[in-house]
């Protein structure tokens, strides 16, 4: 198949209109019209149907779109290890990682990377669902689980134990919890079972909720959690790391953890040699071992 043709076919079928096909591949609608057309003659079916509100890809077109998608992560791909065969760091990084530790640990420290290379951008992508890896939905991945999805470079980087945690004038004005079945006279902060967490940290507060007789509030992320603790409205099962970051707050019944979490971080193999890639590695490993240092000195 004609590769121009392919590229056209894939404007058309991204963009949903020959219009704004063209103006992203710098084409008339005509030539984007003809192009699509001689295509169709090509393979003899309908790649399109057409429609006063725009096109609409028939089951043909769909099979074909999905093989062109490919192509073009693989053809980025290639773009980014050709850029990273050039001295510096520079250029565009896209960064996975779950809304708790993105916005609690990550983000804060993004600026001491920067300081390092100036010239890098850090795409910053923050949700619990599982980006595809190896088709290039992100370029490296930080999980609070080992990746199952095949090809990909694996480094484990840290483990994370959950804690209650209380704001020091919380606890002057409703005394601290000395033993397990105190929590029940304080309200509790807590991920909704319902929403997506570590299964470890789940199974771990679950007996608080339901001795819990007195409040509860539900949040469906850490960093809701935090600003709850922060202001004092009661007790939140947070990670363990928060204590360096925020040193007003206080770990309540400290013998009480969750089972360990393992932090990994993973990239796909093709990208092995990323200029990119390594330097953010290197900086997360750097960065994690200050803090378990801090940790174990305070």
């Amino acid at each position: 198949m004609d590769w121009d043709k392919l590229r056209v076919f894939h404007a058309v079928a991204d963009a949903g209109s020959l219009t704004h096909a063209g103006e992203r591949i710098r084409l008339s609608q005509s030539a984007v019209s003809r192009q699509i057309r001689n295509l169709e003659e090509n393979l003899n079916v309908i790649l399109f149907h057409r429609h006063a509100r725009g096109l609409i890809l028939t089951e043909q077109g769909e099979l074909l779109f999905e093989a062109t998608r490919q192509m073009s992560k693989k053809l980025d791909a290639a773009a980014a290890r050709i850029k990273d065969s050039k001295d510096g760091v520079f250029g565009e990084l896209r960064v996975t990682t779950t809304t708790g530790f993105g916005t609690l640990w990550l983000a804060p420290r993004l600026g001491r990377l920067y300081e390092k290379y100036p010239k890098l951008r850090i795409n910053l992508m923050l949700e619990e669902r599982v980006l595809d890896l190896p088709m290039r939905e992100s370029d490296v991945a930080i999980r609070m689980k080992e990746p199952s999805q095949a090809d990909l470079i694996r480094r484990r980087l840290m483990q994370i134990n959950m804690k209650l945690f209380a704001h020091k004038d919380y606890l002057d004005q409703y005394g601290t919890p000395t033993k397990a079945a105190d929590m029940a006279r304080h309200r509790l902060i807590c991920h909704s079972p319902d929403s997506p967490q570590v299964s470890a940290g789940l199974r771990w507060i679950e007996p608080f909720l339901t001795a819990n007789d007195s409040s509860v509030m539900m949040v469906n992320n850490y960093f809701g959690i935090l600003q709850a603790v922060l202001h004092g409205f009661g007790i939140g099962a947070l990670p363990h790391y928060l204590t360096i970051d925020f040193p007003e707050l206080i770990t309540v019944l400290p013998n009480i953890v969750s089972d360990p979490v393992p932090v990994f971080l993973a990239y796909p193999e093709e990208l092995r040699n990323s200029k990119r890639v390594n330097a953010f590695r290197d900086f997360i490993i750097e960065e994690m071992a200050q803090d378990k240092k801090k940790i174990v000195d305070n």
